[in-house]
């Protein structure tokens, strides 16, 4: 049996980083070296969860070796674990988002000393959403493209960061780019030929919900996900996290994971 793997959450006192040690507290493929959070936080020096073993809620990075670190944090955060994980070739799962295009770049720089996974959304249902809408944008490359997402009447960013990657995903298998398109639909009424649309809605506790409508002459195709529960992006990344562990340096996403799936059962 191989030795648990070493790992610290990043952004731990978040409602994502309280998913995921939720979670970790029971499987025992990872160890919990830290919990990392901001300076100055109420929880630093609590216990993660009701356990003697529980690492303590910490500002600063350990001294410990790591496997991979989880972020689900900031900006701030984000940069402080690349400049962590990055000279010390620990891999690097990240779901932080609205970074700006510097800090994009540093990702991407990363990537080429570590290997490093970082996405707007880490269930794994959505990344059959965005495999599927991928081989569908392809094969009706002339119909409409309308995402429509909702969220919770809390989320800031419009489009959310899901809805602009699945955009992405389809323009890119059409040859194209959101940025060569432009990103239409949020305020704007026309649509020309064959063009990607966003709709965004913002009511109550919504989890998350995207669907992405093809529509042609007197029909359409229609491909959705529905979140009800926050875990399923905690479980994602626990599993991404598991699986980059072993992979060599690189840029990788979710599908990468699913793909090794399919591998393995073949």
């Amino acid at each position: 049996m191989n030795p648990p793997l070493r790992l610290a959450i990043n952004g731990a006192t978040g409602r994502m980083g309280q998913a995921l040690l939720d979670l970790l507290q029971h499987d025992s493929r990872f160890e919990v070296v830290a919990a990392l959070t901001a300076p100055g936080v109420p929880q630093l020096g609590e216990r993660a969860w009701q356990s003697p073993a529980a690492p303590c809620f910490q500002a600063g990075w350990p001294q410990d070796a790591l496997d991979v670190v989880i972020d689900f944090s900031g900006p701030d955060g984000l940069a402080s674990a690349l400049d962590h994980c990055t000279p010390r070739g620990v891999a690097l799962v990240s779901g932080t988002t609205g970074i700006d295009a510097a800090l994009k770049a540093r990702v991407a720089e990363a990537s080429k000393r570590i290997a490093l996974m970082h996405a707007s959304n880490f269930s794994l249902g959505v990344a059959v959403l965005t495999r599927l809408l991928r081989e569908a944008a392809a094969v009706l490359p002339d119909w409409d493209l309308e995402i429509v997402e909702a969220h919770h009447n809390r989320k800031t960013d419009a489009p959310s960061g899901t809805a602009l990657s699945l955009g992405e995903a389809a323009a890119a298998a059409r040859g194209s780019t959101l940025a060569r398109d432009g990103v239409t639909g949020i305020r704007e009424g026309a649509r020309h030929a064959g063009s990607i649309g966003f709709a965004v809605v913002r009511g109550g506790d919504i989890v998350g919900e995207h669907i992405a409508m093809l529509i042609g002459a007197g029909e359409r195709v229609e491909l959705g996900h529905r979140a009800t529960d926050r875990s399923i992006f905690a479980r994602g990344a626990i599993e991404a996290a598991c699986w980059l562990c072993r992979q060599a340096a690189g840029a990788y996403n979710l599908e990468a994971v699913l793909a090794s799936r399919l591998t393995l059962r073949s």
